[in-house]
């Protein structure tokens, strides 16, 4: 039922947008929505793990502009773009941990935990930055983000191969059904000798490392680092993981939910453009999105008892 649902409602959207706009359908449009689809996408697989585990993660947005401005910054100055990505990565990776340890050893509510590293991140790129945008990124590094392979542009061959690799992951490995054990009943993951706290840290390491990912993507898109980059980003990645099926109980979910949800939000959003509907919509349209998906998903989890 979820998953058809999805497809029903995206098939309804994508009909009803198709006869209000004769732009909607166009190569050059759909392109458009699976390239920005793909940057959400990233964040959301990182966001994906993290609620499986009944946990949450606000921050990425944060993790996301703090490892893009700093690499930006070294990659104008000349460093080797190889390092500058491996850089970001671990910016992106070291928050998550810190993010992890308050969660497990500090037992800060991930909430409360992700909503402080939101503000600690934001606040460090705005002092790294002053306030001002770094430019002129090299073109080897601004191949991830506005070269293509074919027909095919960069982001999406990088989102494909990072939804490919998590969707492996979680379901033929024993990390995969890890996360799912400890979302779905932590005490029995704990007596089945599982190290739920590495296990969580690790979860949270990987979100902070897509973000850091999705935030390489977008500043190599763009040529530009801008200081309140990734403003906003948790909510769409909450969106598209809590659109696409997964509960925030925990336990509950898969990676094909998610991008069916990102490819709806985003699918949503491109409408909303061509429509020229006022920008100030966009947050509400969204808000009932994910009103009713929870709806949805309430109703079919009682049909089941």
């Amino acid at each position: 039922m979820q998953r058809f649902g999805l497809l029903l409602v995206y098939a309804v959207l994508a009909v009803v947008l198709s006869l209000l706009s004769d732009r909607f359908l166009t190569a050059s449009n759909q392109i458009t929505i699976l390239r920005q689809a793909a940057i959400n996408g990233i964040v959301a697989v990182g966001m994906t793990l993290v609620i499986l585990t009944a946990g949450i993660d606000l921050s990425v947005g944060s993790v996301l502009a703090l490892s893009s401005v700093v690499t930006a910054d070294l990659l104008k100055d000349g460093m080797p773009v190889a390092l500058g990505i491996l850089i970001a990565l671990s910016i992106g990776a070291l928050m998550g941990m810190v993010n992890g340890l308050i969660i497990t050893l500090g037992k800060i509510p991930p909430f409360i935990a992700t909503l402080g590293m939101l503000t600690v991140g934001r606040g460090l790129t705005l002092m790294y930055t002053q306030g001002r945008p770094f430019t002129g990124l090299p073109d080897a590094f601004r191949f991830i983000g506005a070269g293509s392979l074919g027909p095919i542009p960069m982001p999406i061959i990088v989102a494909a191969l990072t939804f490919l690799v998590a969707a492996i992951v979680l379901s033929r490995t024993r990390f995969g059904e890890s996360v799912y054990l400890i979302g779905d009943n932590p005490v029995a993951a704990r007596l089945a000798g599982i190290n739920t706290n590495r296990m969580i840290v690790l979860v949270y390491m990987i979100s902070g490392i897509c973000s850091a990912l999705a935030g390489l993507i977008l500043i190599a898109r763009l040529d530009s680092a801008q200081p309140v980059i990734g403003a906003g980003y948790e909510f769409n990645a909450i969106a598209a993981v809590v659109v696409g099926g997964t509960s925030f109980s925990g336990g509950e979910g898969s990676l094909l939910g998610t991008l069916l949800g990102t490819l709806l939000i985003e699918t949503l959003n491109n409408g909303l453009i061509l429509l020229d509907v006022s920008p100030l919509w966009e947050q509400v349209v969204k808000g009932v999105v994910i009103a009713l998906a929870l709806l949805f998903y309430k109703v079919i989890n009682r049909s089941r008892k």
